[in-house]
């Protein structure tokens, strides 16, 4: 089964457990930003319009995966080229080294077990199954590697040498991806930890001195800053994960 990368469809489960928790988080700062049921118990039901963004999180999340098995699956066709062989061998010995480092059901296992079914029992060209699966993917490396693979294949290069190198170039590159996702990484459970600071202070000053918060909940200018304060939490948290979301 070809698997678009673009989406992913959430499974009941899924989507069950995230408007639950969505909905409690909602609840429990509405509750405690206004101290009123009547704007918290409506206010949770607006994690239903958060469902688009975790499908596009999962499916950002699969593609991350897939990248990740595809550099090791690099590290396979590199050395099973350089002993000569073909690439629909080589496609099948990756199959077998990937699947004794991820589990079966994981994105690269399952495209290479469907190459390997489309190879053997359909006589599928492995260029065609490679270049579904860039297209599929939408992940530039995927793509690069398929386009270099075809020009060989179309114009007679010396096909061994150059999937070598290519697969060391692009290798490097993800090796560059992963180490600037590994620096981002703390900066961006920094920019949590300053998000839920402010939300802390606030549960804090409510049990153990909620008198202080009291011209909060009773005043009109009092919501209206707490409404505020709570706007600026959220474009913060929002700002911080656009600038480190850094594309290589």
């Amino acid at each position: 089964m070809e698997v678009d990368y673009s989406r992913y469809e959430l499974s009941g489960r899924e989507k069950g457990l995230f408007l639950a928790a969505g909905y409690i988080a909602i609840f429990a700062l509405g509750l405690l930003f206004y101290h009123s049921l009547i704007l918290a118990v409506p206010a949770g039901c607006m994690i239903i319009f958060f469902l688009p963004a975790a499908g596009e999180y999962k499916a950002e999340k699969r593609r991350q995966l897939l990248t990740v098995q595809f550099r090791d699956m690099l590290y396979s066709l590199s050395s099973s080229m350089a002993a000569g062989r073909q690439m629909s061998e080589a496609l099948l010995e990756a199959k077998e080294d990937l699947e004794g480092m991820y589990p079966a059901s994981s994105p690269l296992c399952r495209e290479l077990s469907y190459m390997a079914t489309c190879m053997k029992e359909n006589r599928a060209d492995e260029k065609g199954l490679l270049l579904s699966l860039a297209q599929r993917s939408g992940i530039e490396d995927i793509c690069r590697f398929a386009d270099v693979y075809v020009a060989c294949r179309e114009t007679g290069g010396d096909l061994q040498h150059v999937i070598i190198d290519t697969s060391s170039m692009l290798t490097d590159k993800m090796e560059i991806e992963r180490a600037i996702r590994a620096l981002t990484a703390q900066k961006q459970f920094e920019s949590v930890i300053i998000s839920v600071m402010p939300v802390a202070c606030i549960l804090l000053l409510n049990i153990f001195a909620p008198d202080y918060l009291a011209v909060m909940y009773e005043k009109l200018a009092g919501r209206l800053l707490m409404t505020l304060a709570l706007a600026g939490i959220v474009t913060a948290f929002i700002i911080s994960r656009k600038i480190l979301r850094i594309e290589v």
